[in-house]
C-alpha cells in the first residue's frame, strides 16, 4: 500500500518510497512493481502522472484523476509555478546559502531518443541551496581520520534530468546514496558505518494552486525510516523538528 498524502476528486498525491519506479519502463523490464499501476489498483482509478522522481528518489509525486486536470498541471510545472522543495544529506560542510547557475548538458533518454540524431544541448540549470545542519563524525571514511556531512534544502528552479544530484556533485558535495554521480567511498562508508545505504535525496514538498479551485495546496512527505535512522544518529532530531514544523506552516 502506498502512503497517500493528498487525495480529493481531481488529484491525488503520494509519498513515493526509494527504490520504485513510477510506471513501467524498457530500462528495466524484470521489475513488476510501480507506483502508477500500485495507486490504480490502491484506489480504483486511473491517474494520469504529472512529473517524475527518480528511482532512487523519494518524496511527493503527484497524479491528475482526469485527462484535463493533467494538462492544466503540467503547465504549471512549465511555467515554473510550483514550488519543489528537497532534502539531501551531502558529503562534507556546506555552510553557506547559495545558488547553484550552471548549464548541464541534456541527457537524452536511451529509449525515446535512442535515434536521435541532434547532439544534446546545454541546458540552463538553476539551483538554490540552504544548508540546515552539518556533523563531524568520528569515523573514517576518506583520507581524513573523520568524516563530515550537511543536511540541506534545495529547491530547482529547473527541472533537467539528474539536476539536484548533478549540481551537488559540481560544488564537490554529492549526495549520499548516488551511485551515479556520487562518492563510492563515501556511500560504502555510511552503508558500513551507519547502516543505511539509498540515496538520500526526499521530495519533501510540493507547494502549489489547486488546478481547480486555485486554493494553496501544500503537500508534505515524511521522511523515510532510513532518513530518520541517518538523522537520529547524526544528532539533527531537533533541526528534522523545525523543518517539518515550518512546512506544516
Amino acid at each position: 500500500m502506498l502512503d497517500i498524502i493528498y487525495q480529493d476528486e481531481y488529484i491525488v498525491a503520494v509519498n513515493k518510497p526509494a527504490g520504485m519506479l513510477v510506471h513501467r519502463s524498457w530500462l528495466d523490464s524484470k521489475e513488476t512493481v510501480f507506483v502508477m499501476q500500485t495507486l490504480r489498483d490502491q484506489i480504483g482509478q486511473f491517474v494520469y502522472p504529472i512529473h517524475r522522481l527518480d528511482r532512487p528518489t523519494s518524496g511527493v509525486l503527484l497524479f491528475a484523476l482526469s485527462s484535463d486536470i493533467a494538462r492544466v498541471l503540467a503547465g504549471q510545472f512549465e511555467e515554473h509555478q510550483i514550488e519543489k522543495i528537497y532534502h539531501a544529506i551531502v558529503r562534507g560542510y556546506v555552510e553557506d546559502q547559495q545558488t547553484i547557475d550552471y548549464p548541464l548538458l541534456e541527457q537524452l533518454d536511451k529509449i525515446a531518443d535512442k535515434h536521435a540524431t541532434r547532439e544534446p544541448k546545454l541546458q540552463d540549470c538553476i539551483t538554490h541551496c540552504r544548508p540546515i545542519a552539518q556533523v563531524e563524525c568520528p569515523v573514517e571514511i576518506g583520507r581524513y581520520p573523520t568524516s563530515r556531512f550537511s543536511l540541506l534544502e534545495l529547491s530547482p528552479e529547473t527541472g533537467r534530468k539528474h539536476q539536484l544530484r548533478r549540481h551537488m556533485s559540481h560544488i564537490r558535495h554529492p549526495i549520499i546514496g548516488d551511485s551515479k554521480h556520487g562518492d563510492l567511498r563515501q556511500n560504502r562508508g555510511v552503508s558500513q558505518y551507519f547502516g543505511v545505504s539509498r540515496l538520500m535525496l526526499h521530495a519533501s514538498q510540493l507547494v502549489l494552486s489547486h488546478p481547480v479551485t486555485g486554493e494553496k495546496l501544500s503537500l508534505v512527505a515524511n521522511w523515510d525510516e532510513s532518513w530518520q535512522a541517518l538523522v537520529n544518529q547524526f544528532g539533527w532530531q531537533n533541526a528534522a523538528i523545525e523543518l517539518n514544523m515550518h512546512m506544516m506552516e
